[in-house]
């Protein structure tokens, strides 16, 4: 099972921390995701996280990082659709339909995220594409042409990310449960919650 996190659009005052105790907690990757974060905002943000943990890091823009910081790879979406020219390391794509997944043929994409798997917390109005049995049967479909693993991303909640998880998914991608979070103590709690399933 894949867990991932990913950032709200703008820099959450105790990221850093954020981000140090969800990897230190065992999460595969941190997706860094700010659209509208200057260059020299996205360095600050990295060099005050532990460097031992820049490998399971991932960002959604900015990747002239990549030759600073040894990172985890990119990912590629809708703003930022194409890796550079001389990029070989491994990224992840934002797909939000199951043809979408079936058009991707490059084979430095270990994994995809396709979403909204349920109605988006962090986007007011972004409801799900697929019902549960749809999901099972799109990715049992799909499964005998490709073979990335695919990420549920969209409402992940401790009380529904089974679900995504019996649908054949490899794993989930959270985003507006764990960054809602106030405080290290309630993210904590959020992440302990995760910790069952």
């Amino acid at each position: 099972m894949v867990r991932i996190a990913i950032t709200s659009e703008d820099i959450h005052p105790r990221e850093s921390e954020f981000i140090t105790m969800i990897l230190n907690r065992g999460w595969d990757f941190v997706h860094l995701r700010h659209p509208n974060t200057s260059l020299s905002d996205m360095k600050c943000l990295l060099d005050s996280i532990p460097q031992k943990l820049h490998s399971r890091i991932r960002i959604h823009g900015h990747f002239e990082l990549l030759s600073s910081y040894n990172l985890g790879g990119l990912h590629l979406n809708r703003r930022c659709p194409e890796a550079p020219a001389t990029y070989r390391g491994n990224f992840s794509q934002s797909c939000h339909s199951f043809e979408e997944i079936r058009d991707i043929i490059d084979p430095q994409t270990d994994y995809v995220t396709i979403s909204p798997v349920f109605d988006s917390i962090s986007k007011k109005g972004y409801r799900s594409q697929f019902g549960l049995e749809e999901l099972n049967l799109q990715n049992k479909r799909i499964r005998t042409s490709v073979n990335m693993k695919i990420i549920g991303l969209g409402g992940i909640t401790p009380e529904n990310a089974r679900s995504a998880l019996d649908a054949g998914l490899d794993g989930f991608a959270v985003l507006g449960y764990l960054m809602s979070a106030h405080d290290p103590e309630m993210l904590s709690a959020r992440l302990d919650e995760f910790d069952q399933i």
